[in-house]
């Protein structure tokens, strides 16, 4: 029982990670990572690694901004495994995005989480973002699926 109420929050914390980036609203995509140094990203952008909560929360800001019309994140294929007080789960995430001309970008990406209990509340302590290679032209496939 304890650890599908662990699953259940886990996911809900997802599900405020959707509607956080698709209201654009980098306070609430922030509220489900692991605040001050202890975060730890690896994301598909550079630098590519972000240590820490702030850094990573520029990211987001820097993302809606280069991106300043309508986005639509969703996540599918969620796994998550709990253990204790850590838990780790992976999931598609596909995103598209409208740049400032109405162009759109679309992104689909394989994210996997590194969850800790802090206070009685799941958060995120580590993420790592990444799309395959296509070894032929060493061009990233931004928009493979499985």
């Amino acid at each position: 029982p304890a650890a599908s109420a662990d699953k259940a929050a886990i996911q809900a914390l997802e599900d405020t990670y959707i509607a956080g980036f698709n209201s654009k609203d980098v306070d609430k995509v922030m509220s489900v990572y692991a605040p001050g140094k202890q975060l730890f990203v690896f994301d598909l952008v550079p630098p590519r690694e972000y240590r820490g909560w702030a850094a990573y929360k520029k990211d987001f800001a820097d993302l809606f901004a280069a991106f300043p019309g309508p986005v639509k994140s969703t996540i599918s294929e969620q796994t998550i495994h709990v253990v204790g007080s850590l838990a780790y789960g992976h999931n598609i995430q596909s995103a598209e995005l409208t740049a400032k001309d109405g162009t759109k970008l679309t992104v689909v990406d394989r994210t996997t989480d590194i969850y800790r209990k802090i206070n009685g509340k799941w958060l995120i302590v580590e993420e790592h973002n990444s799309v395959p290679v296509d070894l032929g032209t060493m061009k990233p496939d931004i928009q493979s699926k499985p």
